[in-house]
């Protein structure tokens, strides 16, 4: 590094030092943060250019906590990166003031440094805010995938939308455990809340089917609406061995009679009354 160099970063240094309270509060009002964190941020910042450091590791560890904890709140990556670029403004007010050669030049170096340090935030950013799309993704889908348990030895599985493969492991993942919690012997696939079955569908339900068979449970596929029975006579897509039912009603009633479980309907009494006129 040359004289000019050297004293250049060491007048932004100084700067940064002599004006340190003028400085924040400039760059606070312009991040629109807390000014406790970028205080942080600031004092590891001017630890590192006072000692002629090239790592900035502590630096960009605090502006990688920042990052992700404004993916959490639910910040733009523009207003994260802002609040970065943001204490070149500050600091450029301050060395406006002080007017000198040296500071100028320090300027120029210490802007090419915050522009490194806003692109390493975005990209930090950009990275959390993925993971966080990607848990939510997760979430959703073992939430719109119950399972539930309509009788002794009986559980269900209600499907609503779309099943991709993505799903499918979800729904083997959860019906396999529940199988294994409850010991259940028979499992109910209810697909009345698919809007439509096409071949793809069709092998993921096949493969959700072995998979609970090879638990030692027998699977009734129910939901079979006649646009879709239509459509698979259509497709000649085949279930084999596998019983399907019309309605969730009617595949319950199938696993009971499985199970050995008698349904008995009350029988009703009818009273007919008979007025006269006297």
């Amino acid at each position: 590094m040359t004289a000019h160099a050297d004293a250049s970063r060491q007048r932004i240094h100084d700067l940064l030092t002599t004006e340190e309270e003028r400085v924040l509060q400039r760059w606070t009002a312009l991040a629109k943060t807390s000014g406790e964190e970028l205080r942080d941020i600031y004092l590891a910042l001017r630890l590192a250019i006072g000692e002629g450091r090239d790592d900035l590791t502590d630096v960009r560890g605090l502006l990688a906590e920042l990052s992700r904890e404004r993916a959490r709140q639910g910040h733009t990556p523009s207003d994260t990166a802002r609040a970065v670029y943001g204490l070149k403004e500050a600091v450029y007010e301050a060395v406006e003031s002080d007017g000198s050669a040296d500071a100028l030049r320090g300027f120029i170096w210490f802007s090419r440094l915050i522009d490194d340090l806003g692109l390493y935030t975005f990209e930090v950013y950009a990275t959390a805010r993925e993971t966080i799309i990607l848990d939510q993704a997760e979430q959703l889908l073992e939430l719109s995938t119950p399972v539930v348990k309509l009788w002794e030895g009986i559980v269900a599985v209600p499907l609503i939308g779309t099943l991709d493969s993505a799903r499918t492991q979800v729904v083997m993942e959860k019906l396999l455990q529940t199988l294994v919690e409850t010991g259940s012997e028979h499992a109910v696939i209810d697909i009345t809340g698919v809007p439509a079955v096409d071949t793809q569908v069709a092998q993921h339900l096949l493969k959700t089917v072995f998979a609970a068979r090879l638990m030692g449970a027998e699977c009734v596929i129910s939901g079979i609406r006649p646009q879709i029975a239509h459509t698979i006579v259509t497709l000649g897509i085949e279930f084999g061995d596998i019983v399907t039912k019309a309605s969730l009603a009617d595949a319950l009633a199938y696993a009971l009679s499985r199970s050995g479980t008698e349904i008995s309907t009350p029988r009703r009494t009818r009273i007919a009354v008979r007025t006269e006129e006297v």
